[in-house]
């Protein structure tokens, strides 16, 4: 029956037949070559964005840096960049406020904001009261004769304001104090801030911790801010020693990691994280939290559920594991004092022994004296930067490990782990609550989707100082004229634009600088 069907069907109908069969083929053609093209476009696109996700966890790459897409750092100017003039509109002073990381960024600010002002920039103050009890300052923490040298192409920087000398008398300037607003625009350093430094010669902005907005339509800032933190900004040779032996230290029996473990009073109180502490513990966090920040009504649930409290260091180790990172996995720890002692710490010892800290690497008595100090920041801060894998277990408004992210990224894709902690609490959760099948892989599948250090899209809330791709980066082979390499000969422009307005001889530029400008 089915034969005769077919036969009748062909013998009735034969070009409508062919026709319909015509039409249809065609539009089976149109809609694979639609897919066709749709397909070739997305992986253009992502040729030229982001590296393929891989489709498993290989610990073995990890230990390497991340797939570059053929992107390399570069913060030289890739534009007109006129030398700073040699009269400015006068002097600009700064005081940063906070820990060293946050101090950090804010100097990038401050030299933006010279900039922008054509202002002559007195070196940074580092406030010494508001966090570390630290009166170090900037000559104490920074190399000051590099600072200006690598940014003479920049911005003009002396110590202190010069005075005036008027009928043979010697006067002073006194700079005029402005609380700056908040991520204050662009605009408002032209006309508020400028107006009143051109009426009083100086002006002083204080507290200046973001009070420059991040996200400027300019790549030429952007990548000036990347000169600062970058290059410019280079700790003193003590520090820089230092931090170097316990590098080698590490790294004299492999490959060796870091991890900042978040996990102390000041980050716990802020996020509101106190269930799992013992009564005593928690009103201890609590009146800590009420003296130092706003009001605020926090549940702990509902705070952990949406990843705003900080891993505890059992859960650090539990992600690791799952990762397939063995107990002979060698730990450097960057943190201040743990809240809640050795039975916070004791699971994460258990899973992973070999953990170390600056004081255990190197028990010198420069560190010992100022271990929770700038120095002993700076020196976790240099050890994370050169480890072959860094960890952030909370980088939420950690400041130190946010411009970890960003240097890592910019010092060639070193590999970062990020566990994002919104999709990994419910599987936390499962787990206390004994629902342990299937927990590894399931962390492993919320591993998978982070990204592990290569290039990626900056999207808000994350700062340029945490990804500072695309500005300060350049693409060798470029698909788009704005992604294309300096060329090589950009410091001898630079040399000759700052020689035409009677800038410094530049012949001591050192070394470090010129790779730095043309990596």
């Amino acid at each position: 029956m089915r034969r005769l069907g077919h036969h009748r069907l062909h013998g009735k109908t034969g070009g409508a037949g062919t026709k319909g069969m015509v039409a249809k083929l065609s539009i089976g053609v149109i809609v694979l070559l639609i897919c066709t093209l749709s397909l070739l476009f997305s992986i253009n696109i992502g040729g030229n964005r982001e590296p393929t996700r891989p489709s498993k966890i290989n610990v073995e790459e990890l230990w390497e840096s991340a797939e570059s897409g053929g992107w390399r750092p570069s913060s030289a100017p890739r534009s007109d960049w006129p030398p700073p003039t040699k009269e400015t509109n006068g002097y600009l002073r700064v005081r940063c406020n906070g820990g060293l990381n946050q101090q950090r960024s804010a100097i990038c600010n401050a030299v933006l904001a010279a900039r922008i002002m054509n202002a002559t920039l007195v070196l940074p103050e580092l406030d010494a009261n508001s966090f570390w009890h630290d009166d170090s300052g900037f000559q104490g923490i920074y190399d000051v004769e590099h600072f200006i040298e690598t940014l003479k192409y920049d911005v003009k920087i002396v110590g202190k304001i010069p005075d005036v000398h008027k009928n043979g008398k010697a006067k002073k300037i006194k700079a005029f104090q402005i609380r700056p607003p908040r991520d204050a625009p662009e605009e408002w350093y032209l006309t508020t801030a400028l107006k009143a430094m051109k009426e009083h010669s100086a002006i002083y902005l204080t507290p200046f911790s973001h009070r420059l907005a991040e996200e400027i339509d300019n790549p030429e800032y952007q990548r000036l801010r990347c000169r600062v933190n970058y290059h410019a900004l280079r700790f003193k040779p003590h520090i820089m020693k230092l931090s170097e032996s316990i590098v080698d230290k590490l790294r004299s029996q492999g490959h060796f990691m870091s991890i900042h473990l978040r996990f102390e009073m000041d980050m716990l109180a802020f996020a509101g994280c106190f269930d799992i502490f013992n009564p005593e513990e928690q009103k201890i966090l609590r009146k800590y939290r009420k003296e130092n920040f706003a009001e605020k009504r926090l549940i702990y649930n509902e705070r952990r559920a949406i990843g705003k409290c900080p891993l505890t260091p059992e859960e650090v180790g539990l992600i690791l594991r799952a990762m397939k990172f063995d107990n002979s996995t060698r730990i450097y720890l960057a943190a201040g004092e743990l809240f809640g002692g050795e039975r916070f710490m004791k699971p994460f010892r258990t899973l992973f022994p070999r953990l170390d800290n600056h004081s255990s690497v190197d028990p010198s008595e420069e560190l010992s004296a100022n271990s929770q100090g700038l120095i002993g920041s700076a020196v976790d801060y240099m050890v994370c930067l050169l480890s072959d894998i860094f960890m952030p277990t909370y980088d939420g408004p950690s400041n130190f490990a946010n411009n970890l992210l960003g240097h890592r990224l910019y010092y060639g894709f070193r590999t970062t782990i990020r566990p994002d902690r919104k999709a990994l609490a419910p599987i936390f959760i499962a787990r206390e609550k004994g629902k342990t099948a299937g927990f590894e892989e399931a962390v492993r599948r919320v591993m998978l989707k982070t990204n592990f250090g290569g290039p990626h899209k900056r999207v808000s809330p994350e700062s340029v100082y945490t990804n500072s791709w695309p500005e300060c980066f350049c693409q060798m082979n470029p698909k788009k004229s704005s992604d294309k390499c300096p060329p090589d000969n950009v410091l001898e422009v630079l040399n000759s634009r700052l020689e035409s307005v009677g800038g410094t001889d530049s012949s001591s530029q050192t070394n470090s600088t010129v790779t730095g400008l043309e990596r």
